[in-house]
């Protein structure tokens, strides 16, 4: 989508189970995971062309990339395990146990630590990025989905989806500091680049569903403002200026542009069925249009999504 115009510039199709979308810091590619094929894709930003896929564990949920850009990290839902992939050569190097279920996953500013949410397990688990190793698990409530670290690298955020809830971690010492009420179902988490507010979306259920974006004071640890998107607000990222979200509304099958400072949503973009993740790049694609990427699905068929 361009964000001057808030129209749908490319849809890129032949994508088995998308789930998570995420883009590497240099924005130069686009991640995301393949639900049915279990694998992770690499796509260029700009040309739209894949580099290369890389297999994952079962049901893979979330990719994110490192600071750094070398290494891809994948939560392998049903494995109940991250994946490290060489971010370059799309060679997968190791599996790391967490969890039940994880889902959401984010690495630290800094690089050091990648803290994964485990739905299944109402915990954290914290990997060490300079062993890939767990190095601890902290038990924070019930269905934790996503996480968030402050970009001082202090604090860790993370949704708790059945007590429609966030809790707040102390990174130096992995204790929760509290937890502030959301809307239901809070799932994706993100904070601001000043490091004012936390941005949190409430899917709630499809029988109750939640329609807004929790706005979290980081200094007070209160809401200080919901803001209606749409239907099934699930995924969120923030533009580098701080300025506006965006959020996609899973069950209403659009993209809500969020002002941040007029705190409301200025704009509605209507996406492809169940908008799940969301990122943001700097760079713009080279083409428009509809492209099929034909990454084809599994042995077995269909085998629906999970999340």
């Amino acid at each position: 989508m361009d964000v001057a115009t808030n129209r749908v510039r490319a849809t890129l199709s032949g994508v088995p189970a998308p789930h998570n979308v995420q883009l590497s810091p240099d924005s130069k590619s686009a991640w995301a995971v393949l639900g049915q094929n279990a694998q992770a894709v690499k796509i260029d930003a700009v040309s739209l062309r894949v580099l290369g896929s890389v297999p994952t564990g079962a049901a893979p949920a979330h990719v994110i990339v490192s600071p750094d850009g070398k290494r891809a990290y994948v939560t392998n839902g049903e494995a109940g395990s991250v994946s490290i992939i060489d971010a370059l050569t799309l060679k997968p190097l190791t599996t790391v146990t967490v969890g039940s279920h994880p889902h959401g996953l984010r690495p630290s500013p800094d690089g050091r630590w990648v803290l994964v949410a485990n739905t299944g397990s109402g915990s954290v688990s914290w990997i060490d990025t300079r062993t890939a190793r767990r190095v601890a698990d902290t038990p924070v409530g019930k269905a934790p989905a996503q996480v968030a670290f402050s970009p001082n690298n202090r604090v860790a955020y993370v949704t708790l989806r059945d007590e429609n809830a966030v809790a707040r971690i102390d990174v130096a010492t992995r204790k929760v500091l509290g937890k502030v009420a959301v809307g239901p179902g809070p799932i994706q988490v993100t904070v601001t680049p000043d490091n004012r507010f936390v941005l949190v979306a409430n899917q709630g259920t499809p029988e109750r569903p939640g329609t807004a974006l929790s706005v979290i004071d980081a200094a007070k640890f209160s809401v200080v403002a919901n803001i209606t998107t749409g239907t099934g607000a699930h995924g969120v990222t923030v533009d580098p200026t701080g300025r506006f979200a965006y959020v996609t509304n899973t069950y209403a099958n659009t993209l809500s542009v969020v002002d941040l400072a007029a705190r409301r949503t200025v704009a509605q973009v209507p996406t492809s069925r169940g908008p799940n993740g969301v990122s943001f790049s700097p760079l713009q694609p080279a083409g428009g249009g509809t492209r099929n990427l034909a990454l084809g699905e599994p042995a077995g068929g269909d085998h629906g999504s999970h999340h």
